[in-house]
């Protein structure tokens, strides 16, 4: 028997790589003879350059950048395998994980150090570079990664706009004459699953700046400079980006991505399975494994397990889903027939801070149950 074990990374617990090596010696436990692959998976979050330079037996690089608040961090990305497709997770330079909750300010906060990381790519001779943008700290609409790849955003003096959203307010005209020329021959791929336009109240502000930090007043401060910003792109750029969907995703970032360097924006599961190359890797295979920290109503759109269950499921293979936690609505990946069955992972009354710690154990123990089941109804 040849089983596939794909899972994405269980949250602040394990890695994708580690949560598929524990499964895999569960089920070796229970069905020593079978076949075992561990193909670790992401859906362009976090974890996704690990998951795919240690696939393509690619590199990671390290650069000092512009921080979400104008500070100095650490960031790194991938050179994947072909030595031209770079992978940069934003939330690495300009996530909310680097901003403290005290000092959270959507107004601010920048995507410069995006677009420095784009431009250390370019010059490392990528020449496609995919972009994931979960977890962003900004609420700018891709202003500062343009304003680090050469674009000029002026006011009516002519002066260039300081960092932030809610400089975009007094944004009169974009220059473009400097843009890096690496740029403008780069295809670039955006890893969204969120379909929010860039404004309104399914836009950037309304539906993600409150976690940013944003005030009732400021968010609708913040709306109305994006879409100031939106009509100069327009005008300027020839791009319209306002009511594109995706366009609201990570602040903006996602639309001004597409207006600045002609992004296309794609599931990223779609991305990574292709890079995967997942078709293969389901040949004659009998049973797929994947899971992650929570499988909930929500998975179903573009969340890593229901990427691979879908793949699956076009070769009728039986499906089964692993979670840290697993919600009651988590039941339509059935009734839309992705999963043939979902498992909780937490053995009895835990706490959430004990079950991340105990999240390997947890993981053994449910896939040696399983294997157990496998290998009696296969007897």
């Amino acid at each position: 028997m040849k089983i596939l074990v794909a899972p994405n990374a269980f949250k602040e617990a394990l890695s994708a790589k580690e949560a598929g090596e524990a499964i895999k010696g569960g089920l070796l436990r229970a069905l020593p003879n079978s076949d075992i692959v561990v193909l670790p998976i992401a859906d362009g979050g976090d974890g996704t350059i690990e998951v795919l330079v240690e696939a393509t037996d690619g590199e990671f690089i390290e650069k000092e950048v512009t921080g979400p608040l104008g500070e100095r961090v650490v960031a790194k990305f991938g050179i994947l395998g072909d030595g031209e497709t770079a992978v940069i997770e934003m939330a690495r330079s300009s996530g909310l994980a680097l901003v403290p909750k005290e000092k959270r300010n959507p107004a601010i906060t920048t995507t410069y150090g995006v677009g420095e990381l784009i431009r250390s790519a370019l010059e490392r001779g990528a020449r496609r570079i995919l972009v994931g943008i979960g977890g962003s700290a900004t609420n700018d609409g891709g202003a500062g990664m343009a304003q680090a790849l050469g674009a000029k955003l002026l006011d009516k003096d002519g002066n260039e706009l300081p960092f932030g959203g809610l400089a975009l307010k007094d944004l009169v005209s974009i220059d473009i004459s400097n843009f890096h020329p690496l740029a403008r021959e780069c295809e670039v791929i955006v890893m969204a699953d969120v379909k929010n336009p860039l404004c309104g109240p399914e836009g950037a502000s309304y539906v993600y700046g409150p976690q940013k930090g944003g005030t009732k007043e400021l968010i609708e401060e913040l709306d109305r400079a994006l879409f100031n910003f939106a009509q100069v792109i327009k005008r300027d750029l020839g791009k319209d980006i306002l009511n594109l969907p995706g366009a609201g995703a990570a602040g903006g970032l996602g639309g001004g991505l597409v207006a600045f360097l002609n992004a296309r924006l794609r599931p990223g599961i779609d991305v990574v399975l292709e890079i995967l190359n997942i078709e293969e890797r389901l040949n004659g295979v009998d049973i797929v494994i994947s899971g992650e920290g929570k499988i909930d109503g929500q998975t179903i759109f573009g969340k890593g397990p229901a990427g691979i269950a879908k793949k699956a499921k076009e070769r009728a293979i039986p499906v089964i889903l692993l979670g840290g936690a697993v919600d009651e609505d988590a039941d339509i990946l059935r009734r839309e027939g992705l999963a043939d069955a979902l498992f909780s992972i937490t053995r009895g009354p835990i706490t959430l801070e004990e079950s991340i710690r105990q999240t390997r154990e947890q993981l053994e123990w449910i896939s040696y149950q399983i294997g157990g089941l496998i290998k009696a109804l296969t007897s």
